[in-house]
């Protein structure tokens, strides 16, 4: 006789070897699907809710998924891989640098775009205003998840202040979605009924998040640059436990998860680390784990029939929110930051709904709010909209505002260190364009300081090893090894379209005395003068020396001449007011001192 017990474990463990096999399929079929997005013009996230949608219980697949508190679960915990990888790849520089007009749109932006667009759902779907109000609420921040998954395969490279604000934006906005819906839940249920409650909702979703997201990033960075771990490998999960942590802290003291572990991502990127190119390959590969799972579980979760059910007007609520609210929105809170025109039209267009909105709609299911299965399928519907149109025309909108310009090229050879004690030196790819202040130049005209050195040269599938003679071609992969601080000014060397200089004030830089004025003043993004001495700094500072006692000073444009004692370098330091240049570092460092400007 069979024991029942038995039969039951036994029928438990097949439920779980098909269960596995059935993730390992989907996770198959959602990689494979990315590598045709690019050649179908579709984004990819589009084509991970696809895999999910014929999988599900009205596709091919047929699996039966309907479980809205699991759904809100797996979602958020892979949004926060997400949101981890992406302010993991955002750095401290570019948040101070649009923090304003992002913090603009994150709050006020997605106020407005919730209350045009909720306004238009009560009347289109014949709601109490309430219930439009929360439906404008759960699709009116711009998702993270689609926009960094968006921004990757868009092909695109669009200007520093653009896509910082947009990924800054997208990162910070879901507090502000996250407020609005559950206090407008607690509203219509009654959980919530003074505005002191919602102040303090309000409060705790931004501080809290903040807060969390700032400590636990100083303490992971803190902790992974000294705890001397004998596997290397335990680096990358070190990280990521601290983003759970910062997620999980945020979230049970009232806070948002998503702004701490996005904020905690961003600290800790932003930190000189150990193992660094190992921490953000492996949360690279789990932030596309993050957006397959995600997206190819909503894609299980929805029903084809139930989303023709609202098609039309879903599709009017989303040409309000498309090019009506996020339009107005864009408008009022970043027009006071200078944002050229196409620059505001793009913003617009870049309002991507992704994963946020579809889980933020299953809170009113949970909660029991009336007409909550309504606004499940009006959401899921125009996150569909949004993703197809607005991503798949990303680039083509782009092109039409003559933004951006296309991606470098993935090169054939790939260098790959992993430092397991702190350095003060990195190795960067970089791309030759034809508009680059490098591109036809040769290395012996490029006036670079010491602590920078070109170690490979990768033309086409010819590897070209670099001498003083080599010219650098429009297309070439230029590897350069550099001390850490240079970075922002070899930067701009290979930048087509460079920004303003920010001058390395107060860093002692060495040239080789061959260099000449000229080539000082390009370097480091300056205007040259009408009239420029054709002499070296060094044969320019012995004249000086010749006509003046030391510590003769000369101002040629805005590079001010400092004199010094020997011919074998030229020392620069950049001061407030100009750039210093002396010989020979050693013997003059007391003369280029900050408090002696030239």
């Amino acid at each position: 006789m069979r024991d029942p017990q038995t039969d039951r474990q036994g029928m438990g463990s097949v439920w779980i070897n098909l269960a596995v096999l059935l993730a390992g399929v989907l996770l198959l079929l959602g990689i494979a699907s990315s590598k045709f997005s690019a050649r179908l013009g579709m984004p990819v996230l589009v084509l991970f809710l696809a895999v999910g949608m014929l999988a599900g219980s009205e596709g091919i697949g047929r699996i039966p998924f309907e479980n809205y508190d699991l759904a809100n679960s797996i979602g958020s915990v892979a949004l926060a891989l997400i949101l981890f990888d992406g302010g993991l790849r955002t750095s401290l520089a570019s948040v101070r640098r649009v923090w304003r007009p992002a913090l603009a749109l994150s709050t006020l932006g997605v106020l407005l775009t919730s209350v045009l667009t909720g306004v238009a759902a009560a009347w289109v779907l014949k709601l109490p205003i309430l219930q439009g109000l929360l439906l404008g609420s759960i699709v009116g921040s711009t998702d993270a998840a689609a926009v960094f998954s968006v921004l990757r395969s868009s092909g695109l490279k669009l200007p520093e202040r653009l896509i910082s604000t947009l990924e800054v934006e997208s990162g910070s906005n879901d507090p502000m979605a996250i407020f609005l819906t559950l206090g407008l839940i607690g509203v219509i249920t009654g959980s919530t009924s003074s505005g002191q409650e919602l102040a303090l909702l309000f409060l705790a979703q931004f501080g809290v998040g903040s807060i969390a997201g700032v400590g636990v990033g100083r303490l992971a960075t803190w902790v992974i640059n000294r705890i001397n771990l004998d596997y290397p490998g335990l680096y990358p999960l070190l990280a990521l436990a601290f983003g759970l942590v910062a997620f999980g802290l945020a979230a049970v003291l009232g806070g948002s998860g998503f702004l701490a572990v996005y904020v905690a991502g961003i600290v800790l990127g932003s930190s000189s680390l150990v193992f660094r190119r190992g921490i953000f390959s492996f949360h690279d590969a789990t932030a596309w784990l993050g957006q397959i799972v995600l997206f190819v579980m909503l894609g299980l979760l929805s029903f084809p029939s139930r989303l023709l059910a609202v098609a039309w007007d879903g599709l009017l609520i989303a040409l309000v929110l498309i090019l009506v609210a996020r339009p107005l929105a864009v408008c009022v809170a970043a027009w006071p930051f200078r944002f050229r025109r196409r620059e505001l039209t793009f913003l617009s267009w870049v309002g991507l709904k992704g994963a946020v909105p579809i889980t933020l709609a299953t809170f009113p299911l949970m909660a029991g709010v009336p007409q909550s299965q309504l606004i499940f399928n009006a959401v899921f519907f125009v996150v569909l909209l949004s993703a197809i149109t607005q991503g798949w025309s990303l680039p083509l909108v782009a092109r039409w505002l003559q933004i951006g310009r296309p991606a470098d090229p993935t090169p054939a050879l790939s260098v790959e260190i992993n430092a397991l004690r702190k350095v003060d030196g990195e190795i960067v790819d970089y791309t030759v364009k034809a508009k680059a202040q490098v591109a036809g130049q040769r290395l012996r005209e490029l006036a670079l300081p010491d602590g920078v050195l070109v170690t490979l040269i990768l033309r086409g599938r010819e590897v070209v090893m670099p001498r003083g003679s080599t010219a650098l071609e429009p297309g070439d992969h230029v590897f350069v090894a550099m001390r850490t601080k240079l970075q922002p000014l070899i930067d701009r060397l290979f930048d087509p379209d460079p920004e303003a200089p920010a001058l390395p004030v107060e860093q002692l830089l060495m040239f080789n005395a061959a260099t000449t004025l000229a080539q000082l003043h390009r370097f480091f993004g300056l205007p040259l003068p009408l009239e420029i001495s054709p002499r070296t700094a060094a044969q320019k500072l012995g004249q000086l020396l010749a006509e003046a006692p030391p510590p003769g000073r000369l101002r040629l444009g805005p590079l001010g001449l400092q004199a010094g004692v020997d011919s074998d370098h030229v020392a620069v330091r950049c001061l407030a007011d100009g750039v210093a240049i002396a010989a020979q570092p050693g013997a003059v460092a007391d003369e280029l001192a900050p408090r002696n400007p030239p």
